[in-house]
């Protein structure tokens, strides 16, 4: 079975600018959630997948991913998918033997930006970076599934 452990952080400065050593852009759209799964359809860059991911909240959830056709995930991401769609740029980050993924959000969910780490363990010990805020592992809304239905525009910060 595939898994996958992941951990979400708020930014608390632009530090990390300064260490990112690439970036992708992805366009993202839900075809459909219930309570077991959600199925996703990704353009990253100029590739593309389909995603299935367990609804299970927390750190670990099972994970399927398939490569499909560009032009197969661009039709589908306009004409199947809810919206609004997922739109981001992800920068790539170092930080002590760990890739660490910022996401700064475009569109509806303009002006969020998340961190995330991938973890071989739920229990594994990683170094917190300085601009690492609050663990927003638990936190639903920063689900990308949760950002269709209630984007960041709508927060009530």
């Amino acid at each position: 079975m595939a898994k996958e452990i992941e951990r979400k952080f708020t930014i608390i400065n632009d530090s990390w600018k300064q260490a990112a050593t690439g970036s992708s852009r992805f366009r993202q759209g839900y075809m459909g959630t219930d309570e077991k799964a959600s199925v996703r359809i990704r353009l990253e860059d100029n590739k593309a997948n389909i995603n299935i991911k367990s609804a299970t909240l927390g750190i670990q959830r099972q994970e399927y991913e398939y490569d499909i056709p560009v032009t197969d995930a661009n039709e589908m991401l306009d004409t199947l998918c809810h919206k609004p769609l997922i739109e981001k740029t992800r920068h790539y980050v170092q930080h002590e033997g760990k890739t660490w993924e910022i996401d700064v959000f475009q569109g509806d969910n303009q002006g969020l930006v998340i961190a995330e780490i991938e973890l071989d363990a739920e229990d594994e010990s990683f170094a917190l970076p300085d601009w690492a805020g609050e663990d927003v592992s638990h936190d639903t809304r920063y689900y990308n599934v949760c950002l269709v239905n209630h984007p960041y525009k709508d927060w009530d910060l």
